[in-house]
Order: C-alpha cells, then sequence, then structure tokens
C-alpha cells in the first residue's frame, strides 16, 4: 500500500513539473520534442505491427489454400478407391 501511495505521488508530482515546464518556452519547446519522439516511436511500432499482421495474413491464406487442396485431393482418392472396390466387388459377384 505504502509503494502505490508513492507511486501516485510520483505521478502527481510529474503532472505538476510538466505543467510548470510548459509554461516556459523552453520546457514548452523540450515538451513538443518528447512529443515528436514518442509519436514518431509509436508510428513506427504501429507500422512493424500492420506489416507483421500482413505476413500473417498472408501465411494464413497460403496454409488454408493447401489445406484445400489436401482435402480436394483426399477426396479424389477416396472417390477413386470406392468406385475400385465397387468395381471389384462387381466383378466378384459376375
Amino acid at each position: 500500500m505504502k509503494t502505490l501511495v508513492w507511486f501516485l505521488f510520483g505521478v502527481a508530482g510529474g503532472f505538476v513539473v510538466a505543467h510548470f515546464m510548459n509554461k516556459d518556452p523552453r520546457g514548452h519547446e523540450i515538451l513538443a520534442d518528447v512529443d515528436a519522439r514518442i509519436t514518431e516511436f509509436t508510428d513506427r511500432i504501429a507500422d512493424a505491427y500492420r506489416e507483421q499482421e500482413s505476413r500473417f495474413a498472408g501465411l494464413v491464406e497460403d496454409a488454408r489454400g493447401a489445406a484445400a487442396e489436401t482435402v480436394a485431393n483426399a477426396k479424389a482418392a477416396a472417390s477413386d478407391a470406392a468406385d475400385a472396390a465397387s468395381e471389384t466387388a462387381r466383378k466378384l459377384t459376375d
């Protein structure tokens, strides 16, 4: 509980210091620079996330296509096997 109080005190103190810094032109410049760097960082992270997301989407689509092809091949093989078994049964009964 004591740690939480100190944490909240530090956050509140940071807001107060930032408010006073923002009033001074040099402080305002520093805060604007920090804000620009944070924005640049978050933009880079967002771009990297979108790039990875598109890569995964491509991999999933490739896997989906391969699975569909495998299912189609399995159906064809099962159909061929059923036809062969049916043909064999017909020959045995004749």
